[in-house]
C-alpha cells in the first residue's frame, strides 16, 4: 500500500489532500507564476523561482523608513495602529483576511508608525503598501 498523497479538487481553489489516512483541506490562490497555498493555518508562496522569499520591505534596512506590504490579495479586517504610535518588533499592526483565514501583519522592528495606507473593509493586492514605519 502506498502513502503517496491523493489530491482531489473539491471546488475552485480548494483541494482535499489525503495522505496515509489523514485528510486535509488546502486552498490555492493566485496566478501560476505567483501561487499562494493555505494549509493548516500556514501560508506558503511559490513564485516559480527557487529563491526563498523574505518578507517584502521597501528600502534598505536602516534607511529610516520601512513599508509593510500585503503578502497576498486580501481584505483588511482591522487596522490596529494610527500615525504617530510607537510599536515594538512583532506587534500586530494590521489584520488581513484571505481564504477565510486571518493573517496578522506584524512590525518587523521597533519604530513609529508614520502613515497608515489601508482601512478596514478595503481589498488590497499583493505588495500593496499597508503601513509606513520610521
Amino acid at each position: 500500500m502506498s502513502d503517496a498523497p491523493v489530491v482531489t479538487r473539491i471546488a475552485s481553489g480548494t483541494f482535499l489532500v489525503t495522505v496515509g489516512g489523514t485528510r486535509e483541506i488546502v486552498y490555492i490562490a493566485g496566478p501560476p507564476e505567483s501561487r499562494w497555498a493555505f494549509w493548516n493555518g500556514q501560508v506558503f508562496h511559490s513564485t516559480g523561482d527557487t529563491e526563498d522569499r523574505a518578507p517584502r520591505l521597501s528600502g534598505p534596512r536602516g534607511a529610516g523608513t520601512l513599508t509593510l506590504t500585503a503578502p497576498m490579495p486580501a481584505t483588511v479586517i482591522n487596522v490596529l495602529v494610527t500615525a504617530g504610535v510607537r510599536v515594538k518588533k512583532g506587534e500586530p499592526v494590521v489584520i488581513l483576511e484571505a481564504m477565510k483565514m486571518e493573517l496578522p501583519i506584524r512590525a518587523l522592528e521597533d519604530g513609529t508608525i508614520s502613515a497608515v495606507r489601508c482601512r478596514p473593509g478595503e481589498l488590497v493586492q499583493a505588495d500593496q503598501a499597508l503601513i509606513v514605519m520610521e
